[in-house]
C-alpha cells in the first residue's frame, strides 16, 4: 500500500473502479448540524403527529422529513425501540413511501416494461417486491409494486424520483396510461402482536391476509387499503390511506386508541432489524449504479420473461458472465459479524472494510448491534472474492467502538439472513427448497 493510499481521504485501495461515481468513503464523521425544516422540503400528513409523539430527529427521503428517532438516547434510543418491535406491537409514520400510480389500458404492459420480473403474473389485490433497472442493469428503485385492479398498480417507492423516470420513460414508448403521485400515505404495524392489533382495528378478514396479499377496508370511515408487508422482519402490515390529507388525524388517532391495550409505541422504521432480516436498503446498501447480482438479488432477474424490460441485455449478459465463472464486478455485498462496542445507533460514514493484514478492501454500508447474537452485524461491500463464508477480515469503527484505540475489530464473513424473518425471502424460500433462486 503506497502512502497516496493510506493518506488519501477517499481511500484508493477500495476499488470502485467500475462505478462513474465512487461512494464517499471519507471518514469525516457524525455531523452535529441543526436539520433546517423549510418549504422546500415536504411535510407528510403525518409529520406534526410524529412531532406530537415524540419524534426528536429527522432525515429527508424522497424529498420529505422522515422521523428517524422518537425515544431519546438517555432512554434507550433505537434500542429501546428495537425492544418494542420484536417484543409488541410498533406505528411507524413512512408516508415518504410514495405511491406512485400507473392506471390505464396499457398499465400492465408498461409495468411489465420497466421492472424485471413478470408484472403478468401479479393478480389484482396483490403485491410484489420488485426492481427497476436502466440500461446498464443498474438498480433505480425497489418498491414494493401493488396492482389494486387489472390496470391500476400503485408503485410504493423507495427513495428516489422514480415517478420523473417512468414519465420519461412513457415519453419514448407511448403506452396509454396516466402516472401520477397519489394522495395516499403510509404507516407500518410491525411486530409479533400487529395481527392482533390489525383484528381490533378491521376486523378478522385481516387475519386470512396472505403476505402480499391486498384488501380494501375503512377505518374511522376513512378508506385504507392494506397489504401483509413490511421492512422489519417481524410480522406486519401496512395501511395505506387515501385522501391522506384529509385524513391523517383519523387514522393516526384510531391506531393509537386501539393499540394501547397492546402496548403500542411509535417507533422509527426498524434498520436494526431489517439489517438482521438481510432486507436491503436502497441508497445505502444499492444504488443505481449496483446491479442486482452485486446484493444477492438474483432471483429478481429472471431466466425465462416472454417480455422485454429496460436492462435486460445488460443484466443477461452479466448473468453470462458469472455462469461462466468470470464475476464481472469488483465488489459483492456480505454479511459480517463483527466486534466492538454494540453499535446502537446510524453509522455516519461507511465504515472501511481491511484484510487481516491491514489492507483496505471494502466498506459496511449497514451495521448494527443484534442483541439475540449478542455482537454487532453489517452488510458489507467487499471483493468477491472475500465473500466466502467464514472468510475473516477487519473492520476500522470508530474510536468510540474499538476494543482497542486505533486497531480494527475482527469481522467474518457470514451467511444473511442473520437471524430468522417472520416471513422467509425468496432466496431463503428456495434454499430451503433446494432450487436455483437465481432462477
Amino acid at each position: 500500500m503506497t502512502a497516496h493510499d493510506r493518506f488519501h481521504p477517499n481511500v484508493p485501495s477500495v476499488d470502485q473502479s467500475d462505478r462513474r461515481v465512487p461512494r464517499n468513503l471519507r471518514q469525516s464523521g457524525s455531523t452535529p448540524v441543526e436539520m433546517l425544516i423549510s418549504t422546500r422540503v415536504r411535510k407528510s400528513p403525518f409529520w406534526h403527529l410524529s412531532i406530537e409523539a415524540g419524534c426528536w430527529r429527522a432525515t429527508v427521503y424522497n424529498r420529505m422529513y422522515h422521523p428517524r428517532g422518537y425515544v431519546k438516547p438517555e432512554h434507550g434510543g433505537a434500542m429501546a425501540e428495537y425492544d418494542a418491535l420484536v417484543n409488541r406491537v410498533t406505528m411507524w409514520n413512512v408516508a415518504v413511501e410514495r405511491q406512485i400510480r400507473v392506471r390505464g389500458p396499457d398499465a400492465e404492459a408498461f409495468v411489465n416494461r420497466v421492472i424485471t420480473r413478470d408484472a403478468t403474473k401479479i393478480a389484482p389485490m396483490r403485491g410484489k417486491y420488485t426492481i427497476l433497472c436502466n440500461e446498464k442493469g443498474g438498480i433505480l428503485n425497489d418498491p414494493v409494486l401493488l396492482r389494486l385492479d387489472r390496470d391500476e398498480f400503485w408503485f410504493s417507492i423507495s427513495d428516489s424520483d422514480l415517478q420523473l423516470w417512468l414519465e420519461g420513460v412513457n415519453v419514448g414508448l407511448g403506452h396509454d396510461v396516466e402516472i401520477a403521485e397519489l394522495d395516499v400515505a403510509t404507516v407500518q404495524i410491525q411486530g409479533p402482536l400487529s395481527e392482533d392489533l390489525m383484528e381490533d382495528l378491521f376486523g378478522e378478514d385481516v387475519r386470512e391476509l396472505e403476505y402480499y396479499e391486498l384488501m380494501e377496508a375503512e377505518i374511522s370511515g376513512c378508506p385504507v387499503v392494506i397489504s401483509q408487508t413490511g421492512f422489519s422482519g417481524e410480522k406486519g402490515y401496512e395501511i395505506y390511506l387515501r385522501d391522506a390529507s384529509l385524513h391523517a388525524e383519523a387514522l393516526w388517532y384510531a391506531v393509537l386508541g386501539k393499540g394501547a391495550r397492546f402496548g403500542l409505541r411509535v417507533i422509527a422504521p426498524a434498520h436494526h432489524r431489517r439489517i438482521a432480516a438481510g432486507i436491503l436498503s436502497w441508497g445505502q446498501d444499492m444504488d443505481a449504479e449496483t446491479s442486482p447480482f452485486q446484493v444477492n438479488l438474483d432471483y429478481q432477474v429472471p431466466r425465462r420473461k416472454d417480455a422485454d424490460y429496460i436492462g435486460r441485455a445488460a443484466l443477461e449478459a452479466q448473468r453470462a458472465e458469472i455462469d461462466a465463472g468470470r464475476y464481472p464486478f469488483k465488489l459483492k455485498l456480505a454479511g459480517l459479524r463483527m466486534g466492538g462496542a454494540p453499535i446502537t445507533d446510524y453509522a455516519p460514514d461507511f465504515w472501511l472494510v481491511t484484510t487481516p493484514e491491514g489492507a483496505r478492501v471494502g466498506y459496511v454500508t449497514s451495521p448494527w448491534w443484534s442483541p439475540e447474537l449478542g455482537c454487532n452485524i453489517g452488510l458489507a461491500h467487499v471483493p468477491p472474492e472475500m465473500t466466502g463464508i467464514g472468510t475473516e477480515l477487519r473492520v476500522q469503527l470508530p474510536e468510540t467502538l474499538a476494543e482497542v484505540s486505533g486497531q480494527p475489530v475482527a469481522a467474518e464473513v457470514v451467511d444473511v439472513p442473520f437471524r430468522p424473518s417472520a416471513h422467509p425471502s425468496a432466496r431463503e424460500q428456495a434454499r430451503a427448497a433446494g432450487r436455483d433462486w437465481a432462477g
